[in-house]
């Protein structure tokens, strides 16, 4: 990383560091004269371990496009309107799935200032605009060729030892992380000098480890490893970067489904919606609808000033014949662009065109499968949210909500295009009975869907009920022990609390919820849940059924914290988000719901 900033304080902000850590010792360790054991500060080896535990600042590029430092948390952004409060890193990707939910390039993010950076020696300091940001980006290397160094890692404690000129010990420390073992390096002065207690073990970026028995070996390990992985520095937040090989590669590995289409500014998502398109090494490109009818055109690529551009041309599909740049690569998709008005969003089909049928069957059967969301005929069936599919290995399948359980028949079956088909018959659940053809295939999420008819069903795996996940188990018995209050629900920054005041929630075994309009009046019976997503996000679904206002409770809900009385440290509320796209609008819902346990 960049180094900004040197203080003369170094030796100091070193003590205070090792305060716990660090005692004199004479004698304890004598080291030879060469390098193979004893390092200047100024020393190439030196050098190397200095940018090898430099602050990693790429983590946050989303927020402020550098990665030579990143802001403290906590603190606020706004983000297309919305504001946030960044706790964590893991409150990021709430900024991309603002992001994400508008399928185009005008996203505005304003960081609320002051903020406090972290440098990449460590240090800190205060930032009052977003000019001062900028300027300190201007001064970092991005794309990788920036100091820092993050394909090797060291594994600690690290044991160092210090010497004066004729190599009587002066000290030892033992450093717990990179931070303590940079300010150790940046406290040395020009002829100071140091040892590393080997050996040393390092972790590579692959997930091996190796250890290390001189300085001339850590040398080596270090130099090798510095250009073995893509760091992942560039002012994007999604990994992009790419040749035009391996969009080559990409492209013709699988065939592509389209998600999403608009060309001069027109919709025609319905209209290709899940066209599946195969790209030949030889330059020919397919496309099939639905009922299987195909086209076959041809593609290339090139490289330009301007990024990747692949050059479309159909005799038939002339809406696709443009030289369309590639603005996205993130997992498993691919978004280009034309211009203004003109885009195609590609999901990746490996799995789901050509698989076998008893893939999905043995992934059905392994575990149970959640609702998370099931249009039909374009209408969203909340009154589903949350119940749960048991799949039989003789062909039957139950849906319960804890209370009722409905029994039906499925099976899997390929359709025209070859996708893989799951075919549910219900007959007293209709909302569920279609022929759902696959659209994402994951171990725990499954998506199918036909948006030309509006029918989409998205399933989550969940297996032993989580009872393995410590996290899933204590917010479950945190929300079973008492009664709670809604103190908070606000959308989109509009606060409609009042409307829950005077219902109670009780979170029952079974996943019941049981809802009371007032001390004396009926209880409503409902449903929730506590999962860990595909993502590794800890969700909580609550179903509160289709009446007003309670439906607008019926969602899959982040969670966010435990909120704790600061005196007692005693449970008193929880606190839930949901972010989601608002159809028709470039923006996106950002819902907030706190619960306060009745005392």
């Amino acid at each position: 990383m960049k180094k900004f900033l040197k203080y003369a304080m170094y030796i100091s902000l070193l003590m205070v560091a090792f305060s716990f850590t660090a005692c004199q010792k004479e004698n304890v360790f004598q080291p030879g004269t060469d390098e193979q054991q004893t390092l200047a500060a100024n020393s190439a080896t030196a050098v190397l371990v200095e940018r090898t535990v430099s602050n990693d600042g790429s983590f946050d590029n989303i927020v402020d496009g550098s990665s030579c430092f990143d802001i403290r948390f906590p603190y606020h952004v706004r983000v297309n309107g919305t504001e946030l409060t960044m706790g964590s890193r893991d409150d990021l990707h709430v900024i991309e799935e603002l992001f994400d939910a508008v399928d185009d390039d005008e996203n505005i993010l304003d960081i609320i200032f002051p903020v406090t950076i972290t440098l990449a020696d460590y240090s800190e300091i205060t930032i009052n605009s977003i000019d001062e940001i900028r300027a300190l980006a201007a001064q970092c290397k991005e794309g990788g060729d920036d100091d820092d160094i993050e394909c090797i890692d060291i594994v600690y404690p690290v044991t160092l030892f210090t010497f004066d000129t004729s190599l009587t010990s002066t000290g030892s420390f033992v450093v717990e992380s990179d931070m303590e073992m940079r300010r150790f390096f940046a406290g040395l002065g020009e002829n100071d000098l140091m040892s590393i207690d080997f050996p040393v073990t390092l972790h590579l970026y692959d997930g091996s480890e190796m250890a290390v028995n001189s300085n001339t070996e850590l040398a080596a390990a270090i130099e090798s490893a510095k250009l073995a992985c893509d760091e992942d520095d560039d002012n994007d937040y999604n990994d992009d970067d790419f040749t035009k090989e391996q969009l080559d590669n990409l492209l013709s590995e699988c065939p592509w489904l389209v998600k999403n289409m608009v060309r001069n500014n027109m919709m025609h998502t319905e209209q290709y919606f899940d066209y599946l398109m195969a790209f030949s090494p030889d330059g020919t490109v397919t496309v099939r609808a639905g009922l299987g009818n195909s086209v076959t055109g041809t593609w290339s690529t090139v490289a330009t000033d301007k990024g990747i551009m692949i050059k479309l041309a159909f005799d038939v599909l002339v809406d696709f014949n443009l030289e369309w740049y590639v603005y996205e690569i993130e997992e498993g998709k691919i978004k280009l662009h034309s211009g203004e008005g003109n885009w195609i969003i590609m999901k990746n089909a490996c799995d789901l065109v050509n698989t076998p049928p008893d893939t999905l069957r043995n992934i059905l059967k392994e575990c149970n499968w959640v609702i998370k969301k099931v249009y039909n005929q374009g209408v969203e069936i909340d009154r589903l949210l949350g119940y749960e599919f048991t799949f039989l290995a003789d062909g039957t399948v139950t849906l319960s909500n804890g209370i009722t359980t409905s029994n039906g028949t499925w099976e899997i079956t390929t359709n025209a295009e070859g996708r893989l088909v799951m075919a549910i018959s219900m007959g007293d659940e209709p909302g569920v009975n279609f022929e759902w053809p696959l659209s994402d295939l994951r171990n725990d999420r499954l998506k199918f869907d036909v948006a030309e008819i509006g029918y989409e069903l998205i399933l989550q795996r969940v297996c032993g009920d989580n009872m393995n996940d410590g996290d899933v188990v204590e917010i479950r018995s945190i929300m079973m022990n008492g009664e709670w209050s809604v103190t908070q629900y606000s959308d989109s920054g509009a606060d409609e609390t009042q409307n829950y005041m005077g219902y109670t929630f009780g979170f029952q075994a079974e996943n019941i919820l049981g809802i009371t309009a007032t001390p004396t009046g009926p209880t409503l019976a409902g449903l929730w849940r506590v999962i860990r997503n595909s993502d590794g996000i800890l969700k909580v679904y609550l179903n509160a059924g289709d009446t007003e206002p309670l439906v607008e409770l019926t969602d899959d809900w982040d969670f966010v914290r435990i909120i704790k009385d600061e005196l007692t440290n005693e449970v008193i509320g929880l606190e839930l988000r949901n972010v989601s796209e608002i159809a028709g609008s470039a923006e996106a819902s950002v819902k907030v719901l706190v619960f306060e346990k009745n005392m």
